[in-house]
């Protein structure tokens, strides 16, 4: 299905939502035929219920959708999502949604379209929303269609989304917007000194490479980096197949950064954009990097290696360096990067690190804006020594197993220099089909991030 609103003028048919507290009321205040047919279906304004209408001639004369109580609300987001699905093809105008919920729901609204169509027909919702009168319906359509960017590249599997995929992605997405792109591969990472991102992809069928796409010519600079590990075996220190399954998210990263970078290029944001993506598959053959290795990243530090499974932190080590170099006005890493960002606050909330205050009460702000719920996880210096192994500069794997997702993200700042910097530690996939979050691929803090980009960049 298109990616867009109906027409304003479209003949629509009213989809009346109504609290759970304000249903009686309602039907009440409509004609006996219509207060009778509500009342015997049981429609009581239930969260998600559904009820159509039909007039005298037996067609469609109004719809209902259960809007709940605050209470239930408060424990979801893009509740009309769920109603879209459920609705009859056709053309549809809100009424009686409250005005702060509006641009929420009728994002949700355009992002229950989406359906992950690539290999099998699947089915997603295809009823049309007349965009709520005051809402800026081409910005929601360019929030969706980033998001959708997303969703597909997270999705595809990794035979038909590795290293050479995802960077043709990129330049797919820089041509249509115009946007500059240069690719640095295989042995020449070497030559041009990204010796971590080579180390980790070496043993893969597809070379390892970066991606460094460049948009914009006026106002500040903002630098996206995204990690792109196409797939992720563990390395030497192998994965079990059950965590294993998931693998081809491992670039989730990448692909948010990247339906950021569209979001951001379609609403023309004043922004010298500069999207670095380390694109690499971690792999086994007999030239993959080892436990115990030592690497010099970048920027002159060493790192050992005590765990082949932590090749995020060092292709995005050399990637976060490279943009620092340029010195950036505001510098973001997105990454599938730690169980343990998970363990402590979920799939559905992405935490992330910073040392700037302003940032943070900017992204907190956001996120609850535009229903995209970001948790500040503290930069907390005194671990710092759990990653400072003594025989190298850094460790890449600290034994404990406490704080990972804080000693991951101490691990990039040692890499961002004196930029302005932020990391979002993301899960990237949905575990069940919520509305507008059907199980997949899924973006996490994008939305918040560009909301807050004008406050925090002062465009």
């Amino acid at each position: 299905m298109p990616l867009e609103f109906a027409p304003a003028d479209a003949p629509a048919i009213p989809l009346h939502v109504i609290a759970q507290d304000g249903a009686e009321a309602w039907a009440a205040g409509q004609p006996e035929r219509i207060a009778t047919w509500v009342r015997a279906a049981g429609f009581t304004g239930a969260l998600g219920a559904t009820l159509l209408v039909p007039g005298e001639d037996g067609r469609i004369e109004m719809a209902l959708a259960g809007y709940g109580t605050p209470q239930g609300r408060a424990r979801g987001r893009f509740h009309l999502a769920g109603v879209a699905a459920a609705l009859p093809d056709g053309d549809y105008r809100l009424e009686g949604l409250p005005e702060e919920r509006a641009a929420e729901e009728a994002l949700g609204w355009l992002l229950a379209s989406y359906a992950f169509d690539r290999y099998r027909d699947q089915s997603a919702a295809k009823a049309r929303l007349v965009a709520p009168e005051g809402l800026d319906a081409g910005r929601l359509v360019a929030i969706a269609a980033g998001e959708w960017l997303t969703r597909d590249l997270i999705n595809t599997p990794a035979a038909d989304m590795g290293p050479s995929d995802l960077e043709a992605a990129c330049a797919g997405l820089a041509k249509e917007f115009g946007a500059e792109i240069d690719v640095v591969r295989g042995e020449a990472l070497l030559e041009k000194n990204f010796p971590m991102i080579h180390a980790v992809g070496r043993a893969a069928a597809q070379e390892p490479r970066l991606i460094d796409m460049r948009w914009g010519d006026k106002g500040p600079a903002l630098t996206l980096v995204g990690k792109g590990v196409c797939f992720d075996t563990g390395g030497l220190n192998l994965k079990p197949g059950a965590s294993m399954g998931l693998m081809k998210k491992d670039m989730g990263g990448a692909a948010t950064v990247l339906g950021l970078a569209r979001m951001i290029m379609a609403l023309e944001v004043p922004v010298k954009l500069r999207v670095l993506v380390p694109a690499v598959e971690n792999s086994v053959s007999a030239n993959a990097f080892r436990p115990g290795d030592i690497l010099t990243a970048r920027n002159g530090l060493t790192v050992e290696i005590n765990n082949t499974d932590a090749e995020g932190r060092l292709v995005l080590a050399d990637a976060l360096s490279f943009g620092a170099e340029e010195s950036p006005d505001l510098m973001v890493s997105m990454a599938t990067l730690t169980g343990a960002a998970r363990v402590a606050v979920g799939p559905d909330l992405a935490p992330y690190f910073t040392d700037d205050g302003a940032l943070a009460s900017a992204l907190d702000k956001a996120g609850e804006t535009v229903a995209d719920p970001v948790w500040r996880l503290p930069f907390h210096a005194p671990y710092e020594t759990m990653i400072e192994p003594g025989i190298a500069d850094l460790d890449n794997a600290p034994k404990g197993g406490f704080g990972g997702a804080i000693t991951a993200a101490l691990f990039l700042r040692r890499f961002a220099g004196e930029t302005r910097y932020a990391h979002f530690d993301i899960y990237g996939w949905s575990t069940g089909n919520g509305p507008a979050r059907p199980k997949g691929g899924v973006g996490m803090g994008a939305r918040a991030l560009l909301d807050a980009l004008p406050g925090v960049l002062s465009l």
